[in-house]
C-alpha cells in the first residue's frame, strides 16, 4: 500500500490558547482554525478535549492524541486501505473524503489523499577536506543576528507507548504493509510505510498498559543546525527541554525534544537515514548508548560577561 507517512496529528486539550501559543512558538504556522502546519502542509490540529468531533478514547489512560492522519498516493489506495482494514472492522468515510479506523491497539487512524506539497529548499551543507560542498565565499552561518527563525518542513514520525509491540508490529506490516527498519531488543520496533524511504515514521515502545499513549511526535529541520537554532529559541522563550540536543544511532538523525502541553513530547529532528528494500534490519540491545551516539549539554553563554549576564 502506498501509504507517505503522517500528515497530521490531532490532539484534545484542555486550554486551547496554550497549545496554539506553543505551536507557533515552535515555529509552525497558525491557519486560525486549529490547524499549524509545517512548510510542505503537514501539521498538528488541536482541539478542545471535551469537542464531539474528535474520536473518543475510551482507554483508562491520559493520553491526548486523539487520530493520526496518513497521506497516501492516490484514491486507490485509499480504496484498498479500507477494504483490508473492513475484513474485521469499522471503516468509516468521513465527508472530506477521508477514512477513519481503529488499529489493533486502540488508536484511531485517518487516511487522506496525502496534503503534503513538494519542498524545493535547500539543504544545510558543509565543507570537509576532500569534499567542498558550499565552496568559496558562501558562508555556512547567517551572521545577521535579527535572521528569521528556521521554520519546520514536514511532519517526520509519531511514537507511541503500547502494552504489545509484537501485536502493534504485526497490525501495521501485515494490513498496512509497513516494512521493519530496526529493533531495539525488549523495547520495539521502528517501521515506515511502502511509500516513504525514510528510517521510520512510527516506533513503538513496550510499556505497562497505563503508559498507552503518544510519547513524541516531530519535525524535519532543514539541518542540525536549524535543529539547534530552533531550539535554543525554545529555550529562550521558557520551555523546558526533555532530552537533547543530540544525534540518534537508529536514524543518524539530530534530535532536542521537549515537554509539551498535549501530555507528550515534541522532537525537533534532521537528517534521518533513507532505505530502500535492500536495508537488512539491524537488533540491538535497548541500551542508552544504543539511541545517541552523543549528547550536548547546553548553556547560555561560554563567555564571563556574557550579553545574558550569565557565567
Amino acid at each position: 500500500m502506498n501509504i507517505i507517512g503522517p500528515d497530521y496529528v490531532v490532539f484534545g486539550v484542555d486550554d486551547l490558547a496554550a497549545g496554539s501559543q506553543f505551536l507557533t512558538d515552535y515555529g509552525l504556522e497558525d491557519h486560525g482554525n486549529g490547524l499549524f502546519t509545517a512548510l510542505d502542509g503537514t501539521g498538528v490540529i488541536i482541539r478542545q478535549a471535551d469537542d464531539p468531533s474528535l474520536p473518543k478514547w475510551t482507554q483508562p489512560t491520559s493520553n491526548r492524541l486523539r487520530k493520526t492522519v496518513y497521506g497516501v498516493a492516490d484514491k486507490v489506495t485509499l480504496e484498498a486501505i479500507d477494504r483490508e482494514l473492513a475484513k474485521d472492522r469499522e471503516v468509516k468515510t468521513l465527508a472530506d473524503g477521508s477514512i477513519e479506523s481503529v488499529d489493533d491497539m486502540g488508536f484511531t487512524l485517518g487516511f487522506q489523499v496525502t496534503v503534503r506539497r513538494k519542498l524545493d529548499l535547500p539543504g544545510e551543507q558543509i565543507n570537509a577536506p576532500g569534499a567542498p560542498q558550499r565552496g568559496f565565499n558562501v558562508n555556512g552561518v547567517n551572521s545577521s543576528f535579527d535572521a528569521p527563525l528556521p521554520k519546520p518542513r514536514t511532519l517526520s514520525h509519531v511514537v507511541y507507548f503500547v502494552p504489545d509491540t509484537d501485536k502493534a508490529e504485526s497490525f501495521y506490516i501485515k494490513r498496512l504493509g509497513f516494512r521493519l527498519s530496526d529493533r531495539f531488543v525488549g523495547m520495539g520496533p521502528f517501521l515506515r510505510p511502502a511509500g516513504c524511504i525514510e528510517h521510520h515514521t512510527v516506533f513503538f515502545i513496550q510499556t505497562p498498559p497505563h503508559m498507552l499513549g503518544c510519547e513524541h511526535f516531530t519535525f524535519h529541520m532543514g539541518g542540525p543546525t536549524e535543529v539547534l537554532l530552533a531550539g535554543q529559541n525554545m529555550q529562550r522563550k521558557g520551555y523546558e527541554s526533555y532530552w537533547g540536543p543530540g544525534r540518534h544511532v537508529m536514524g543518524s538523525n539530530w534530535f532536542w525534544y521537549f515537554n509539551s502541553p498535549f501530555g507528550c513530547h515534541i522532537e525537533y529532528d534532521a537528517d534521518m537515514d533513507l532505505h530502500d528494500d535492500n536495508w537488512v534490519p539491524r537488533v540491538e540491545d535497548a541500551k542508552a548508548d544504543r539511541s545517541q551516539i552523543f549528547l550536548f549539554n547546553w548553556r547560555n553563554t561560554w563567555a564571563p560577561n556574557g550579553p545574558d549576564g550569565q557565567p
